[in-house]
């Protein structure tokens, strides 16, 4: 399944005996898009004591995720199509805490979702970032040896917003993996590349802590569109869209929390002999 070209590989542990041993490694091995089914990481559905279900993520580089917008909705998606959720408005467990889901449907199938994802952390010790002052917005650093300004937030997950004139000229790969392992970051780091089309629409290339350069990030849309706000360059109150390469999100703030909408889509079942 995938959520604006944000593909993983999903299987339902609901049943206790279908509970997959070492996910860690059945990631790294089934994620690899030349050897494998191919995908950003695997997603285990599982049952939840506090919720109507638990999501367990695990990058392709075998580390498990706090909290990842994109595969909540297909999560959501998947559970209700198949009749193991039957409401529209859901709840989620992650390690980020419980997430509140709200579908839309079409001919019986979810197609889309908005995903409560919580309040942004900004406290340089939660986010974190090992630098001082009680926020990091707009602070020129140097990493590699070259000058950046960055904004530092949490979202589930720690990450970095780095504001630019051209998106296109980015060196992503190279710049993304330089920042994910700078010392700066203590748990390693996501950071997103952001250029301001408008005061209601910014673009965005991101490179994911664990799973490198993607075609979308949920997370990352929602804390670029909170950096831009942060910064001066979009409105407080307007919705955001935040264009990506695997399509538009819709990014909202109300009252502090954030508010995430997109599709979710199914690719294909199948079934392979690990």
């Amino acid at each position: 399944m995938h959520g604006t070209g944000n593909d993983f590989i999903y299987f339902n542990c609901m049943n206790d005996d279908n509970m997959i041993e070492s996910p860690e490694s059945l990631a790294v091995t089934l994620s690899n898009r030349h050897f494998s089914i191919g995908g950003e990481g695997v997603v285990l559905i599982c049952k939840s004591n506090v919720a109507d279900v638990r999501m367990k993520l695990y990058n392709l580089d075998g580390t498990e995720e706090f909290m990842g917008g994109n595969a909540i909705r297909c999560l959501a998606k998947y559970v209700y199509d198949n009749g193991i959720v039957n409401k529209t408005d859901l709840t989620v467990e992650t390690l980020s805490g419980v997430r509140h889901v709200k579908l839309f449907t079409q001919n019986g199938k979810a197609v889309s979702a908005t995903v409560e994802m919580g309040k942004i952390v900004l406290d340089p010790k939660l986010v974190p970032v090992n630098l001082e002052g009680e926020t990091i917005i707009n602070r020129p650093v140097v990493i590699n040896r070259i000058p950046y300004n960055i904004t530092c937030l949490n979202l589930g997950n720690p990450h970095c917003v780095v504001f630019c004139d051209n998106l296109d000229a980015i060196d992503v790969e190279k710049i993304g993996y330089e920042f994910e392992y700078n010392p700066l970051f203590p748990e390693r780091v996501t950071t997103e590349f952001v250029q301001v089309i408008n005061k209601t629409t910014i673009r965005m290339r991101v490179w994911e802590r664990g799973s490198g350069e993607t075609w979308a990030c949920g997370t990352g849309a929602c804390v670029a569109a909170v950096a831009s706000v942060l910064n001066g360059y979009c409105h407080e109150n307007k919705e955001i869209t935040v264009k990506q390469k695997g399509g538009d999100l819709l990014i909202s703030n109300i009252d502090g929390t954030i508010y995430l909408s997109g599709k979710a889509e199914k690719v294909f079942d199948g079934t392979i002999e690990i």
